[in-house]
């Protein structure tokens, strides 16, 4: 009952929001009038957890602005390929939910046009606003800031110690559990999530040129790469980390208290308070000895370049998407930050543990690079640690994807 009057609450601020912002101005002029339709439609892709926060107040933006707005739900590890598919043949939606990481992709295909965020860059997060910029242009609306970080399980551990990876293991096997600290591998890898412990053994995916600019060479190669690997051996010769622990077992047995850690983002720890979970979101402490770096991910909507209906489409996204109670709406179903700064500094985000805990994980994060040869990367480099993890030999398995990697950054082009 409370998430359908928080709902309510900001269907109310929509109608009010909008048509401050909006005027009442029809888009493109072309609303039906009296039958409250219009010719104008706007197709927008959409997860599970995006078209539930957003079907209940879109009709607001609907009525003030004279468009139709269509939401379809797609499984978000398929938009990007189903983007890129469609998009490059002249059809697929005219907005689309993803990841600041596609952007030197979508870019560098002509998939995406600009948007001018000029009237409202100022109530953005200046860090959402870089992860969309490109070449001195916008390309996307950010609606959220997101990165990993350790999250305790007060129910099985209510104080944490450790101030090393090593010293948190030790911690975790304490208390007896069938599990210490769960990581989510599976046969794939999952390099997003255990780069906080990559980065502290100073292996950074890329390196970075004089202005901070992601560069398309690779930093995780030598010997900070290999002191990684090995350690990842360590931990899996040792049934810390497995390549059986996937998602959904990580999700599973964290809330059945088989483990008093979990290292994740804020998407299972909304699920965990749903279920009345008592967790706390810590930083996850250096395994190499320099600072845990986690990924500053920043969630976002991209405009496609073959809309046929840009001018509506821009209104939308910035009218709209950027708007306090849309990213407070989508806070509501998803813990993540607002990249909107009012709706960021609203008490129930900031008076919420959880988002603090993330806070002070991120302080040291990094943004993912947004750069075309970061396509190359996700597969070879995960699929290494599962096998590392597995039991392969660290270095030859870690040498042999470094390898594959450059080799498929150049062939790109």
């Amino acid at each position: 009952m409370k998430r359908l009057a928080a709902v309510a609450a900001v269907a109310i601020g929509l109608t009010v929001g909008l048509a401050a912002c909006g005027g009442g101005q029809k888009d493109d002029g072309k609303s039906n009038g009296d039958s409250g339709k219009s010719s104008v439609t706007l197709t927008v892709w959409v997860d599970e957890t995006r078209i539930n926060a957003l079907k209940p107040i879109v009709g607001e933006y609907e009525k003030s602005a004279g468009v139709t707005i269509k939401l379809e739900q797609k499984n978000f590890d398929d938009i990007r390929a189903d983007f890129n598919t469609q998009v490059s043949a002249g059809a697929g939606p005219d907005i689309a939910v993803g990841a600041n990481d596609w952007l030197g992709e979508l870019i560098a295909n002509n998939l995406i046009a600009p948007v001018d965020l000029s009237t409202v860059a100022d109530q953005l997060d200046e860090r959402a606003v870089a992860a969309y910029t490109s070449a001195g242009q916008t390309y996307g609306v950010p609606y959220a800031l997101e990165n990993i970080a350790l999250v305790r399980n007060n129910a099985v551990l209510s104080e944490t110690k450790a101030t090393t990876f090593d010293e948190l293991i030790a911690e975790a096997k304490a208390t007896g559990t069938e599990g210490s600290v769960l990581l989510q591998i599976g046969e794939e890898g999952d390099g997003y999530t255990s780069y906080p412990l990559q980065s502290s053994f100073g292996a950074p995916v890329f390196k970075q040129d004089a202005d901070g600019e992601w560069t398309p060479e690779l930093g995780m190669t030598g010997d900070p790469g290999h002191a990684y690997a090995q350690y990842l051996g360590k931990l899996g010769a040792e049934g810390v980390f497995s390549k059986s622990v996937t998602y959904d077992i990580v999700k599973a047995d964290f809330q059945a208290g088989k483990a008093p850690y979990a290292i994740v983002g804020p998407w299972l720890v909304a699920d965990w308070k749903a279920a009345g979970m008592d967790v706390t979101v810590l930083p996850v402490p250096s395994a190499g000895g320099q600072p845990a770096q986690p990924f500053l991910g920043v969630p976002g909507f991209f405009l496609s370049a073959q809309s046929k209906q840009q001018a509506a489409a821009q209104r939308f996204m910035i009218n709209f998407l950027t708007a306090k109670d849309t990213q407070l709406a989508l806070f509501d179903v998803g813990g993540r930050l607002p990249a909107n700064t009012e709706a960021a500094a609203d008490p129930k985000v900031v008076e919420d543990p959880i988002v603090g805990g993330f806070l002070e994980a991120g302080k040291s994060a990094v943004l993912q690079p947004a750069i075309p040869a970061m396509n190359q990367v996700w597969k070879p480099w995960g699929k290494a640690e599962a096998d590392i993890i597995g039991g392969a030999d660290p270095v030859a398995t870690w040498d042999k994807a470094m390898a594959d990697i450059q080799q498929a950054i150049t062939a790109a082009g």
